[in-house]
């Protein structure tokens, strides 16, 4: 089953984070939130953080991972936020099982078909040579030659934790993303609908939602808004997490 951490008691909102994230990345909004009536759960996807490793990996595998989260959890009904490979996840979870969502809000994704576009961030973390033992100053120092974006770069270090003494290494699993880094950008099955009001929150300096893919978007939410947070990019609740809390949390008590 998958890793949470679990804050707060009430209504259940799962957090499903983006590629290469983890539940951590979510921290401050959940914890927020969980003050606020919200029984947080705060997930690493599969072949990330602190959840299983597999060699399969894909939006219908971890769709029924979710599922099999709320089952293990008895979870009838739940609320989900999900952000990028998240809210495509999220996506797939709530035109699937449509019964058993509340409010769905995703963040900067659309269901949409993306290319690859994450290639210098792999050739970077892929640059890394844990078997020198490196510092983690030494892993930011490799990182740096090929992301120049600190916010990008902090990012990923969040990843890194020691896995023996002496031994860094990164939690997620990089070895199949290599492998399956297509398996990201995959569009949501044409036949996918959800019929309940869905939230879009977008970054204004972020190309992920584009004005023109909302009548794509509302195929298949026909119920879906949107908003944009000015001057914030793809990591958008963290760039400016005051303005998605209140706009999620608006969404959320409706």
């Amino acid at each position: 089953m998958l890793y949470s951490k679990i804050e707060g008691e009430g209504k259940p909102l799962l957090i499903l984070h983006g590629f290469l994230g983890m539940s951590d990345n979510w921290k401050t909004i959940g914890v927020q939130l969980s003050t606020e009536g919200y029984q947080v759960h705060l997930l690493d996807l599969r072949n990330h953080g602190r959840s299983f490793q597999s060699e399969e990996f894909s939006y219908a595998l971890m769709a029924q991972d979710v599922f099999d989260y709320c089952k293990g959890h008895n979870l009838e009904k739940v609320s989900v936020i999900g952000h990028s490979m998240g809210g495509k996840t999220a996506m797939l979870f709530a035109t699937t099982y449509p019964e058993m969502i509340d409010k769905l809000i995703i963040a900067d994704i659309g269901p949409k078909f993306y290319p690859q576009h994450h290639q210098t961030i792999l050739a970077g973390l892929n640059a890394v040579d844990f078997a020198k033992k490196p510092s983690r100053a030494d892993v930011e120092a490799t990182l740096e030659e090929y992301i120049t974006d600190f916010g990008t770069r902090q990012f990923l270090m969040k990843s890194l934790f020691w896995q023996e003494p002496g031994q860094l290494t990164f939690r997620f699993n990089l070895s199949v993303f290599n492998k399956k880094l297509d398996e990201i950008g995959v569009a949501l099955p044409d036949s996918a609908v959800y019929n309940k009001p869905t939230l879009f929150i977008r970054g204004g300096n972020s190309d992920y939602i584009k004005d023109g893919d909302f009548d794509a978007i509302k195929k298949h939410f026909p119920l879906a808004a949107f908003e944009t947070i000015p001057n914030a990019g793809h990591w958008l609740h963290a760039e400016n997490p005051k303005l998605f809390h209140q706009l999620a949390k608006d969404f959320l008590d409706k």
